[in-house]
């Protein structure tokens, strides 16, 4: 990511550490951009126990400048990060949902904050990047049409290979060393049950068969499961699988397969979606519906849907069919094409196959997922 300062030829570029920022900031160079490479700090290794790479991450930063002879500077969102990313994502897990904080941290971190210490008036729109497997819109899929304009992206013509064989050809071979960023974002990789553990109060809880509503094993909270997790039950030989979670009781549904019908539904609503490019779409505003394709996680392949527009900007999204593991709390990003239009988190499930297989509806099947500060909202009329 490369925020365009006032001067047109002048660029800030976030530097992680990694390969790709040291080849976007390469490039920038190479296209005749005065560059200055920024490192953020976001997250405060005080703050616990355990194992964090920030330093290491900014020495090869720093590299990365000393070859390129560039300005280096650090900045600290710490503060900031705890405020608007972790802060939400304890809150949603809190909540029984499953969050998406990449998506949150380049919402308010890197698109704001950063935006803002960097440093007039077309839509831009927000496109599929060279290499699909790569391809970031999905976790751009919140960030503001003013961040966009004032936003290059280097690499979005390049496959990840190319990345690499450029990067090996101007000596960065320690970022090639380096395993690729997963984990939470500017946190990393950890073991989650203990991480979590550490903010959030246990809440016990049972978990439950579906088909026949048998407590079959004991977890510690909600908030340590996702849909379509494989459940920790002991003394069980087969495998058990999260399909709905009651943050009220704290009752844990499974169901005995991976394929189970109870994973699969076809209907969500959304909060308030973002529109990147037009807000909404002309088409949907038009015939208060729309086609498109839709994915709640980063490599799932495009599904097609249609979206129904409420008055309050939620929307309706039905499912050419049922997916497995819809989860409350993620985003849905929708696309045309190439471009990613937006985005709006997960608030609301219609009923699983399962349920529709025995003849029920959500209202009469307490059980089906319905986040708590959505229960007051009805489809606008």
């Amino acid at each position: 990511m490369a925020a365009a300062a006032a001067a047109a030829r002048r660029v800030v570029c976030a530097l992680s550490g990694g390969v790709d920022s040291a080849v976007a900031a390469l490039l920038l160079r190479r296209r005749g951009y005065q560059v200055t490479g920024v490192f953020m700090k976001n997250w405060d290794t005080l703050d616990e126990q355990g194992v964090c790479s920030a330093d290491k991450d900014c020495e090869d930063a720093y590299r990365v400048c000393q070859k390129l002879d560039i300005p280096f500077h650090q900045v600290s969102y710490v503060k900031e990060y705890w405020n608007e990313v972790f802060s939400y994502l304890l809150n949603e897990y809190e909540l029984g949902r499953t969050p998406n904080p990449d998506i949150m941290c380049n919402k308010h971190i890197k698109f704001n904050y950063f935006l803002h210490y960097a440093l007039d008036n077309l839509a831009v729109k927000l496109l599929k990047g060279a290499d699909h497997w790569k391809d970031q819109t999905f976790f751009l899929s919140q960030i503001s049409q003013d961040a966009l304009r004032r936003t290059i992206f280097p690499l979005g013509g390049l496959t990840k290979d190319f990345v690499k064989k450029i990067a090996a050809e101007h000596g960065f071979h320690h970022v090639l060393k380096r395993k690729e960023s997963m984990g939470i974002c500017f946190i990393g990789e950890r073991n989650f049950e203990n991480f979590i553990l550490e903010y959030l109060q246990p809440r016990p809880g049972n978990f439950v068969s579906i088909e026949d509503n048998k407590v079959i094993g004991t977890h510690k909270g909600c908030f340590l499961y996702t849909i379509g997790q494989r459940a920790k039950l002991s003394g069980l030989s087969e495998a058990w699988f999260v399909v709905e979670k009651d943050t009220t009781s704290g009752d844990i549904f499974v169901a005995p397969s991976t394929d189970h019908p109870a994973l699969y539904r076809d209907l969500l609503r959304t909060n308030r979606v973002h529109w990147i490019a037009e807000e909404p779409p002309a088409e949907l505003i038009r015939d208060k519906m729309m086609e498109c394709t839709f994915r709640f996680q980063h490599q799932m392949a495009l599904v097609p849907c249609t979206l129904t527009l409420n008055q309050d900007g939620t929307v309706w999204v039905t499912l050419v069919k049922p997916i497995r593991a819809l989860t409350p709390g993620q985003f849905a990003v929708f696309y045309k094409g190439d471009e990613c239009l937006g985005s709006g988190k997960i608030m609301r499930l219609g009923p699983s196959v399962y349920t529709l297989q025995q003849g029920k509806s959500r209202e009469q099947d307490p059980r089906c997922v319905l986040a708590e500060e959505t229960k007051k909202l009805e489809p606008a009329t």
